[in-house]
């Protein structure tokens, strides 16, 4: 070896590589928000009537980025025509099984959705103290992945919004008032709940998905 040269660094046979400062670990990227927009969903949307429900799930249904389906069971409820009881006239045990036979029937069709990659959003006015149609029927026929939220405005807002209405969908006063009162029993029910009586269709609707984009990143246990 020549007068002044250094040996190379060798282990054994096998040269290092040469010496170099160590680099800080990176900072793992911040998880990303999930989308509500763009994942499959089964939504509950539950109110009284008059609370918008079927405007803010048609108006959510319509602008979201993959497909989505509208469920509504008042409409599959309807579809009976001859014998068809209606509950305004007394709740009994011919109105429970038509309610019953239109939840299942919107179970299935909500599963088969599902099942074909469409989301899908339902609505029904449903009463916390009623077990008997309550909130357990649903998550039986479409799942437990399904998301239950509440509509629930003031209620000179429905009261308003029912003078509009028409037909059987179109209720008294009074019987709008009984059912207002009754759904304030889901506060405290864990649910989470939307007050839309100072906002339209569009704004509703962002809340919601605010709303369901939580509820995907820790499911909700009800």
């Amino acid at each position: 070896m020549p007068q002044g040269s250094r040996p190379p660094e060798t282990t054994g046979h096998l040269p290092l590589p040469p010496g170099g400062p160590v680099g800080m670990p990176s900072v793992p990227p911040a998880p990303v928000a999930p989308d509500p927009t763009t994942t499959t969903l089964a939504v509950l949307l539950i109110g009284p009537a008059g609370a918008g429900k079927t405007s803010v799930a048609k108006y959510w249904a319509d602008h979201r980025r993959v497909p989505t389906a509208h469920i509504s069971l008042d409409d599959v409820r309807e579809w009976v025509r001859s014998g068809f009881a209606d509950p305004q006239r007394g709740w009994n045990d011919h109105s429970e099984a038509q309610y019953r036979l239109a939840r299942r029937t919107c179970g299935f069709a909500a599963r088969n959705f599902l099942a074909n990659g469409i989301s899908c959003i339902l609505d029904d006015a449903i009463f916390p103290d009623r077990p008997a149609v309550g909130l357990g029927g649903w998550k039986r026929h479409v799942g437990p992945g399904l998301l239950p939220v509440v509509l629930l405005p003031g209620l000179e807002v429905v009261l308003e919004r029912n003078a509009e209405r028409s037909g059987n969908r179109r209720l008294t006063d009074e019987e709008v008032a009984r059912i207002h009162g009754r759904m304030a029993g889901w506060y405290g029910s864990g649910l989470p709940i939307i007050d839309n009586s100072q906002l339209d269709v569009p704004a509703t609707a962002q809340v919601l998905d605010d709303i369901l984009a939580r509820a995907i990143a820790s499911p909700p246990k009800w």
